[in-house]
């Protein structure tokens, strides 16, 4: 990927076309052309043009929950 290319990436759920502006390490910006915003710079990582989609997001700890009911049948009982 260079300065200049022409990139195919996922905008909306729709694939859009953007023009390479700037290339960072982990960062690409992309000049797209929208209906109301032509010209527009996009930031998108590399990880994700390059199709191994974006990075998996951390899931929440449930365990708190569990111990917060337990913690409230226990006080239902003593009272």
């Amino acid at each position: 990927m260079n300065v200049g290319e022409r990139v195919k990436f996922q905008f909306g759920g729709q694939e859009k076309e953007g023009l390479v502006v700037k290339i960072f390490p982990k960062k690409v910006y992309l000049k797209v052309d929208f209906p109301r915003h032509p010209g527009k710079i996009v930031v998108r990582p590399i990880a994700e043009l390059e199709g191994k989609g974006p990075a998996p997001r951390k899931k929440k700890k449930e365990k708190g929950k569990k111990e917060r009911a337990q913690r409230k049948e226990e006080k239902k009982k003593e009272v």
